[in-house]
């Protein structure tokens, strides 16, 4: 168990208060004093996000989550702080509540706590999902609430390591202009980044992060499982330093990076690919003929394979891909 996140304390009132006000122009009692805190949803990431915050300063006086899984986890990362019913942790909730729940059950829960007149005026409803901006807090909205959408971009396994993850990562924030003051200062007692995601491309945003994080475990995993296919008893061993050095490179060089067979216009040998995949495990046949075009399409636009070079390539391809779908 790696430690906990160090306290990053947040500013109470005072001198700072008046900081506040003359730097942001927004009231110094939104932006600087220690905040009244209740989390609906102790999943993976409504557990953590708690957690960091009691780390920062700020009070969190009550938390929803039922479940076996949920209690475990509250055991270990709030064990002082009481479970409540959702409508009472909303009331519990002065200054901040926090919904972190699947991102199907968030309208339901908003629009719930709403109609039983447990929000009130002038306290922020935020939610952690990645798909949702602020419409989805228009309930919350029309009572009076103010609505912030708060997305930590990062992958949580709902354990205290989750806490010395959290130093430097992007928040994707969603906010009304007068909001903005309070979303920075609870990104940085997070230890994270704003990045600022206008309404419209909260979708973009989640699908990317989805395509990049999500579906990277499932490759990952799938290579895995070929690698043993073909006899390796250990793959993750070889796949770990390949693996980092191509997300390493990605990230610094883009499309520079590409390196295989695809890149090189290698028809032969990624027919071969194709005809052991179809022969021992076809069911991975169709994402890596997706991937495979994917990654030629990048390869002839960033200029690393001649047009000339990738027809032989281009035919594999298209020649498997009706052979599959028939």
């Amino acid at each position: 168990m790696s430690a906990p996140l160090r306290p990053r304390p947040a500013a109470p009132y005072g001198p700072a208060a008046s900081r506040d006000r003359a730097v942001t122009g927004a009231p110094a009692a939104v932006t600087s004093r220690l905040l009244t805190v209740g989390v609906v949803g102790a999943g993976r990431v409504g557990a953590v996000l708690g957690a960091a915050l009691v780390a920062a300063g700020h009070r969190v006086v009550a938390v929803a989550g039922g479940s076996g899984a949920s209690r475990a986890r509250l055991a270990l990362l709030l064990p002082e702080v009481p479970r409540r019913p959702v409508p009472a942790v909303a009331h519990a909730a002065a200054d901040l509540l926090l919904i972190a729940v699947p991102d199907d059950a968030l309208a339901g829960v908003v629009a719930d706590l709403a109609d039983r007149g447990a929000l009130r005026p002038g306290q922020v409803v935020a939610h952690t999902s990645g798909a949702h901006g602020l419409a989805v807090l228009a309930p919350a909205a029309a009572v009076g609430a103010r609505p912030l959408a708060l997305h930590p971009a990062m992958t949580f396994t709902g354990t205290p390591d989750d806490l010395s993850r959290l130093a430097g990562i992007s928040y994707g924030v969603t906010a009304p202009a007068e909001l903005r003051p309070l979303a920075a200062r609870l990104v940085a007692d997070l230890g994270g980044v704003p990045e600022w995601v206008g309404e419209s491309d909260r979708p973009l945003y989640h699908a990317a992060l989805a395509h990049g994080a999500n579906h990277l475990v499932t490759l990952v995993n799938e290579a895995t499982d070929r690698l043993r296919d073909a006899g390796v008893a250990r793959p993750e061993k070889v796949l770990a330093p390949l693996l980092r050095a191509a997300l390493e490179n990605a990230l610094r060089l883009g499309d520079d990076a590409l390196t295989g067979p695809v890149s090189r216009g290698d028809a032969g040998t990624v027919q071969r690919h194709l005809a052991r995949l179809a022969a021992t495990a076809p069911e991975s046949v169709p994402a890596y003929l997706a991937l495979a075009r994917r990654t030629a399409d990048r390869a002839i636009a960033a200029g690393r394979l001649r047009p000339v070079d990738a027809q032989s390539l281009l035919g594999v391809l298209a020649d498997t891909s009706r052979a599959v779908n028939a």
